[in-house]
């Protein structure tokens, strides 16, 4: 068998996608694109090195997303263009002598297994080859003015995709004699081949394997995975903790100074755990004290998102997803209000969501009950997930 390599290119900016981020760490499905892409790769019994390409300042986000995923080689920087960044992973490659190499757009994280396997196979009988799909648009070519200069015949037309299958020297030595021409503006690997006298084959791509590229594509591609997720559940939770000594509570996540503090076991986090029993209470696996039982030591003094995130790791294990969580607090104090948007920011973070998937609300008892006289506070939470259906 030969040995196949793929370098995932992953260092461009992708200003296109909007966000305040590169487009490959944004997040689809509760992971980001560029994890998604790696796994893809990674878990593919026929590819043997994966080799990723980066800008060099995404290596906190890049180390977030590969976290786990074993495999892959050592990150290397990319260039100020496409055709750098893919000289890069190839240099990067060059001690290992693969047999055949693959080039992927990160922001491509649909590909099937059965794409890949089709492009090592063609590769392997051509030298290069690429993944294709018939034009089924009619395409004109317009001059200067905006006129039609001609109508193409579609039935020769191929739409391109990655990955890219190369022989891993035929490759290596086309960039670098495209480096050395001073040629920098091949749009794929392809072209490049083509211009340093390659004859490339094309295979059968696949219409699911998009390039995700513009806000309306994230759009399309989240109402998809939603879509997906039938299985819609709700849950709901409720906690209540004391009054006791103390300098300050831990609210939703956030230390808020106080005359007093919360008692509990854990950190007594009250909204926290309000948002555990009601993830939990959606999938029906029990309660927090089942999981987490205040007789047992290891959790006196805890910090209350380590259980926050063993619900939500309860959701992904299910293959779903959290699309909402409501939390309302009920106190005379302290005031909830100035710390409001710092615990949406936070229970977001734990839970992986954007902000935009959490509410907090809070209110008084109008000096009614214990919560009114002062005595503790009273967190309700709603959590609404979806899963997909099981037969």
């Amino acid at each position: 068998m030969p040995e196949v390599a793929v370098v995932i290119v992953a260092a461009g900016r992708g200003t296109r996608s909007g966000g305040t981020m590169p487009k490959q760490f944004r997040q689809i499905g509760g992971e980001t694109m560029l994890r998604r892409t790696l796994a893809m790769f990674a878990e593919h019994a026929e590819v043997g090195l994966v080799q990723p390409v980066i800008h060099r300042d995404d290596v906190e986000l890049y180390q977030s997303s590969a976290a786990g995923i074993d495999v892959l080689l050592p990150q290397t920087f990319g260039g100020a263009t496409r055709q750098a960044s893919v000289l890069a992973g190839l240099e990067a490659l060059s001690p290992r002598k693969p047999d055949i190499v693959l080039v992927h757009d990160a922001a491509r994280p649909f590909a099937s297994a059965a794409l890949i396997s089709r492009a090592i196979a063609a590769a392997a009988d051509s030298g290069a080859a690429i993944p294709g799909l018939p034009v089924t648009d009619t395409v004109k070519t317009v001059d200067a003015k905006g006129m039609v200069d001609k109508t193409l015949d579609r039935g020769t037309l191929r739409s391109v995709q990655t990955p890219q299958a190369f022989k891993f020297d035929y490759l290596l030595t086309a960039h670098r004699l495209a480096q050395a021409a001073g040629r920098n503006d091949f749009t794929d690997d392809a072209a490049l081949a083509e211009w340093a006298g390659m004859k490339v084959s094309v295979f059968a791509g696949e219409p699911g394997n998009i390039k995700i590229t513009n806000p309306e594509d994230f759009a399309r591609v989240e109402s998809g995975q939603f879509a997906a997720l039938g299985d819609v559940r709700t849950g709901t939770g409720i906690d209540v903790h004391a009054f006791g000594p103390g300098d300050h509570v831990t609210i939703g996540g956030i230390r808020i100074p106080h005359n007093q503090a919360l008692t509990g076991h854990s950190d007594a986090d009250v909204a926290l755990h309000a948002l555990v029993d009601a993830i939990l209470g959606g999938l029906a696996d029990g309660d927090i004290g089942s999981h987490f039982p205040p007789s047992d030591e290891q959790w006196r003094g805890a910090a209350s998102d380590k259980f926050l995130t063993f619900a939500v790791e309860r959701v992904e294990a299910r293959g779903g997803r959290i699309a909402m969580l409501d939390l309302t607090i009920v106190c005379e104090a302290p005031k909830i209000g100035p710390h409001r948007d710092a615990m949406r920011a936070r229970i977001a973070e734990i839970a992986g969501i954007g902000i935009d998937r959490v509410a907090v609300k809070a209110t008084t008892s109008e000096r009614l009950g214990f919560t009114g006289r002062g005595e503790g506070i009273v967190a309700y939470a709603t959590a609404t997930l979806r899963l997909p259906w099981e037969s």
